[in-house]
């Protein structure tokens, strides 16, 4: 039986997209893009593994996002697309084993990459050394100049081409070696130079790639997912506060945004008293005049001891949805003089984006102090506030 191996290109620092944190380690749905990518190779069953070429100067979020993953250790990419892929390629060539028969070359910014498509191009290098999944242009495409129309390009013959591609792996291997530093942008193209045939096979226009937030936002709309901003035709915005206050008591952590935090002592509640959740999911209950967090979990309950407080906050999101809205925007302010929150700022970001299906750049995080005044500056516990944007269908009355 024949192997396959997916090589998964995450090197890119994503520029165009915009934003401090490289586009692949978005949140769409809860999951980063780079894990939907994984996670669908992983489960076809012709894929053998999966390697993925990374940034090592995004290894905190890449082993954030690969959590619990069953993958061989990152390769660290190139400073050109094309030397990423070369740098992957090599890597496979000695790979425990053996290198594989074929090899698909995937970028992580398509997160909805679908088996048939997969499917479709392994199938091909039966008979071909090498196929790309591709749509054929629909659009009619002009040429531009100065602002204006120079003309209209013959559509006819023209195609969209996507990721996966697959290759026979030795021959590609021996391309991208002979071909080393020549610019190319995609591994159809140094087959290509190198005289390989590429066969296009049909892809799916839902495989689309990540590039700008409206790529991003289509791609929420495609998995049903609650969208990433307000551009949604939602009328009625609104904007919910929430405060929270927890004791310390003795303890080695506390739960902060969903992250456990090394720490001299824990928070006391009921539940797991993550007092940054529960301002949170205050603030999404008072944004749709549902109550607070007590009135929907009450305290008196014993089934809510030490109950995770991401389940307060699913609930709260959860009604927003049931009502049609999305939310737009959270913003969390924890008060208290330790522990220090910005070694862990980024953990709690991402953990607050995934339980609400936001992209991490409508997720804020940020902590103060009271300069040693009050019950906080005494180190007797910690504050939060939390405020959230949400839209829900129709005009303000």
């Amino acid at each position: 039986m024949s192997s396959c191996i997916a090589l998964i290109v995450a090197a890119g620092s994503g520029e165009r997209f915009g934003g401090e944190r490289p586009k692949q380690y978005l949140s769409l749905a809860g999951r980063p893009l780079l894990r939907h990518a994984i996670e669908a190779f992983l489960g076809h069953p012709a894929v053998t593994a999966v390697q993925v070429v990374y940034q090592p100067a995004h290894r905190s979020l890449y082993d954030q996002a690969t959590v619990g993953l069953d993958l061989p250790e990152p390769v660290p990419g190139g400073a050109t697309r094309q030397d990423s892929g070369r740098f992957g390629l090599e890597r496979l060539a000695g790979w425990p084993g053996g290198p594989p028969d074929t090899v698909l070359i995937h970028d992580a910014a398509r997160p909805l990459v679908d088996a048939g498509t997969i499917s479709r191009v392994l199938a091909a290098l039966e008979y071909t050394p090498a196929a790309i999944a591709a749509v054929p242009v629909v659009d009619t495409l002009k040429r531009g100049e100065g602002g204006r129309t120079a003309g209209t390009v013959d559509r006819a013959g023209l195609w969209q081409a996507q990721t996966p591609q697959g290759f026979r792996f030795p021959l590609i291997l021996e391309a991208h070696r002979h071909l080393a530093g020549a610019g190319l942008t995609d591994d159809a193209a140094v087959a290509e130079r190198a005289g390989l045939p590429v066969a296009l096979v049909p892809g799916n226009p839902d495989n689309l790639k990540v590039t700008t937030p409206d790529d991003l936002d289509r791609a929420h709309r495609l998995l049903g997912a609650p969208l990433s901003d307000l551009r949604t035709g939602l009328a009625d915005i609104r904007t919910g506060l929430g405060f929270d206050v927890h004791r310390f008591a003795a303890g080695d952590r506390v739960m902060l945004c969903g992250v456990p935090v090394p720490h001299s002592h824990r928070l006391e509640g009921h539940s797991d008293a993550d007092v940054a959740l529960h301002a949170l999911t205050d603030a999404i209950l008072g944004a749709i005049g549902a109550g607070d967090i007590g009135s929907h979990f009450p305290p008196s309950e014993p089934r809510w001891r030490g109950a995770d407080s991401a389940v307060f906050l699913r609930h709260a999101a959860s009604l927003v949805q049931a009502r049609g809205g999305v939310i737009g925007h959270v913003d969390v302010t924890l008060i208290c003089e330790r522990p220090k929150v910005g070694p862990h700022r980024t953990a709690m970001v991402a953990r607050l984006a995934g339980l609400l299906g936001l992209a991490e750049d409508r997720v804020s995080v940020k902590a103060t102090t009271t300069e040693r005044l009050g019950f906080t500056g005494r180190e007797e516990g910690i504050a939060a506030q939390a405020v959230a944007t949400i839209a829900l269908p129709g005009a303000v009355r």
